[in-house]
Order: C-alpha cells, then structure tokens, then sequence
C-alpha cells in the first residue's frame, strides 16, 4: 500500500482476494460483479475501480453490454441506463489518467 492512494489500494487488494478465494474463473467472477455494480446503482469511480481486473480477466465491452441487457429486466431501465453513463466516465477518467501518465513521461514515445 502507499501513501499516496490507501484507499484506491485496498479496494485493489480486496478485489485481488475475491478473485482469489472465489471458485469462479476470474472472467465469470468479474462479469458478476459488474452486475452487482448496475444493481446497486453504483457510481463511476466503482466502476474504475474494477477495470483493470475485469480487463485482465478478459471481460470485453462486448460482455459488458451482455451483463447489462441480461440484468435490465431485474435491475431496471433507469440503473442500467445510469450503469452505461458510469461506466463511460469511468473510461475516460482512465483515458485522462493514461494520457497525463504519457505526457509525464519524458521517455514515453508520441
């Protein structure tokens, strides 16, 4: 953990243990948490905060639209609608933090 982001940092690690201890294959676990996210109306920093582990467990926009279509009639229209807003933030607050990462970086090639 640093000090810089505690917070950010232990949901990472919690993440890495619920994949850990799940007997889900990673990929599944990752598509039900995405659900548990459109359902609990979560905001977008959630979202971020479970990218990078669905990205490597091979979750594709593809899958997240299917898990959106799949929860709709349970969840509801207004959720999954605000799900698809959240998760674009979350995105492009990904894009911005990779973008400054490069520009930060006098050795990154433009």
């Amino acid at each position: 953990m640093t000090a810089e982001t505690p917070v950010l940092d232990t949901l990472t690690e919690m993440t890495a243990a619920s994949l850990e201890h799940s007997s889900l294959a990673p990929r599944e676990l990752m598509l039900a948490r995405i659900a548990a996210l459109i359902a609990v109306g979560a905001p977008a920093a959630s979202y971020l905060a479970n990218a990078e582990a669905a990205e490597d467990s091979g979750v594709t926009a593809d899958d997240i639209q299917g898990v959106m279509v799949a929860v709709a009639p349970v969840a509801g229209t207004a959720k999954v609608v605000s799900a698809g807003g959240n998760i674009l933030k979350a995105f492009g607050f990904a894009i911005a933090v990779a973008d400054s990462e490069l520009a930060d970086d006098p050795d990154a090639v433009e």
